[in-house]
């Protein structure tokens, strides 16, 4: 059995900005070697901070995510839920780079245009520092947990060796400490198709159409990697889009590309190309390599059917935490789903998060 909510990416992801608080946070000496004048954190935070405030948990999103945590990870976040609201002190941000608030391409900059093509190349490390900042903004000096996946795990994962004594837990799931050549392969090939649009314009397309093609196809091709071959066999098969015989053009035949069309150009109207190109960038730039001074405990979790961030890398990080001398837990999940299933799986990911944030 196939959940539905994996089919619905843009429905469940869709930003809310009501909640959202902004913090401006000061300028930032990007690790590139440039400087942003000033940056603007948008965050949201559920629960109440602890008298010793010592209950603070700190999510991160994924790439095409938000600060809205108990939005697109509602399954894990909330009353009685792993990340327990009633309990905890959640905070989650937009990162460094995004377009849901927090500074990136598409905001404007002190000479009050926009940033586009200027916008400095980030690092995982600049999104954490950022948001070790807002962290002090709040007044709270240890977390109780970080965690995150995908690119809210590798955010988790450099807080516990950019601050370690910030940190007593780290939830890392369907994440790695650095991508192989077929992940960066994939982020490439959707950079491409973004640049290689005529209304990109280098960066530059604020004050006029924007790359919307390019974004589009750029979401599809990262949709597909997200998913298993189980679920869109279940879920589509070689079914044709409402006829029994094949039109013969290139015009849309099969449901699955009724779908990605769908999921693509929903894709633009909620996101912005040059926040994508900077993104995955910044991950594809990303290495974790010594653990030596981390202090946190680690929560390793993957899934069987997720062919992009597989078990393998969550192997290879368990094993270098391991010699590094940490302590560290891991578990391989089945389920069906492809990488999302970090975001759909409120039962076994949510037991196993539940017991480790009690030790």
């Amino acid at each position: 059995m196939i959940d539905p909510a994996l089919f619905e990416e843009n429905e469940r992801t869709a930003s809310v900005a009501d909640e959202r608080q902004y913090v401006e946070v000061g300028a930032l000496d990007c690790e590139c070697g440039k400087r942003l004048e000033s940056v603007t954190v948008a965050y949201e935070t559920w629960g109440e901070l602890n008298a010793e405030k010592s209950n603070a948990i700190f999510l991160f999103h994924a790439l095409s995510g938000d600060a809205h945590a108990i939005g697109w990870w509602d399954r894990l976040v909330g009353p009685g839920k792993a990340f327990d609201t009633d309990k905890f002190f959640v905070i989650c941000s937009n990162a460094l780079g995004g377009c849901q608030g927090t500074t990136g391409p598409a905001s404007t900059g002190p000479d009050n245009y926009f940033y586009g093509s200027s916008f400095p190349m980030i690092t995982v490390g600049d999104m954490v520092e950022v948001q070790s900042r807002l962290l002090d903004h709040l007044g709270i000096k240890q977390l109780h947990a970080v965690g995150g996946g995908s690119m809210g795990g590798m955010q988790a994962l450099e807080w516990t060796v950019r601050f370690p004594n910030r940190v007593r837990h780290c939830v890392l799931t369907a994440t790695c400490g650095a991508h192989s050549a077929m992940q960066i392969g994939f982020n490439e090939a959707g950079r491409q198709a973004i640049i290689r649009d005529p209304n990109f314009s280098g960066g530059d397309y604020y004050e006029s159409k924007p790359p919307d093609q390019g974004l589009s196809v750029a979401r599809m091709l990262g949709h597909l990697s997200f998913l298993s071959q189980e679920a869109f066999e279940a879920k589509f098969g070689r079914r044709l889009q409402n006829k029994t015989t094949p039109d013969m053009n290139f015009g849309i035949e099969f449901e699955v590309e009724s779908y990605l069309n769908y999921q693509g150009d929903k894709f633009t109207k909620r996101f912005d190309a040059n926040s994508l190109l900077h993104l995955t960038r910044a991950i594809d730039y990303y290495e974790f390599q010594n653990a030596e001074r981390a202090e946190a405990d680690y929560l390793v979790i993957s899934y069987t059917s997720d062919w992009i961030y597989p078990t393998s890398q969550s192997i290879a990080l368990e094993t270098q935490l391991i010699e590094a001398g940490k302590n560290v837990t891991r578990h391989e999940i089945d389920l069906p789903y492809g990488h999302d299933a970090f975001l759909l799986d409120g039962d076994q990911q949510a037991v196993l998060i539940k017991e480790f944030l009690e030790r």
